[in-house]
C-alpha cells in the first residue's frame, strides 16, 4: 500500500478517504465559495497539497455529476499533478469554465483524482511498415 503525505489548508472540508470496493478515484472538494457567471474562468481551490510517492503523478478530472450540478467544465480536461508539485504551499486547484451562472460552495465535491505510475522511459523505432491491421485511419470506425 502506498502512503501519501497530505496537508489540509482548511478544516472546513471533509478529509480525503479511499473507499475500498467502491471506486479507486478519490473525491476532492472546493475549499472556498466560488461564484461564477457564464463564461468565467476560475481556479477552484481544493484545499489540499500532497507529496506523492516517488514515480507517481495524480490525474484530476470532473466527477460525473460536476457539469449537471455546477454547470462547469474543466478547462484542461484532465489535470496532471506531477511529483515535483509537492511544496508546502502547492495547493491543488481545478481550472474551470462556467457554462452558466453558478455557485460552488465550501465542501462541494467538485472533482476526483487517482494516482498513476509515471510513464516509463521509451524509445521510438522508426519503421516503413507497421504489422497491425489497418482500421481506416479515423477513430474506431474508419469513417469521418
Amino acid at each position: 500500500m502506498e502512503t501519501i503525505k497530505i496537508k489540509y489548508f482548511t478544516d472546513k472540508i471533509d478529509k480525503l478517504e479511499y473507499i475500498d470496493g467502491k471506486s479507486d478515484w478519490i473525491d476532492l472538494r472546493a475549499s472556498e465559495d466560488v461564484i461564477l457567471k457564464a463564461g468565467d474562468f476560475a481556479l477552484i481551490p481544493l484545499g489540499v497539497a500532497m507529496e506523492l510517492p516517488q514515480g507517481y503523478e495524480a490525474h484530476i478530472v470532473p466527477r460525473s455529476s460536476t457539469y449537471k450540478n455546477f454547470g462547469v467544465i474543466q478547462a484542461n480536461h484532465c489535470g496532471i499533478v506531477d511529483g515535483s508539485y509537492c511544496g508546502d504551499n502547492d495547493m491543488w486547484r481545478m481550472p474551470v469554465i462556467a457554462m452558466r451562472d453558478t455557485e460552488i460552495h465550501v465542501n462541494d465535491r467538485i472533482c476526483q483524482f487517482r494516482i498513476m505510475k509515471n510513464q516509463p522511459q521509451i524509445q521510438f523505432d522508426e519503421v516503413d511498415k507497421l504489422a497491425g491491421k489497418d482500421r481506416g485511419g479515423f477513430g474506431s470506425t474508419g469513417k469521418q
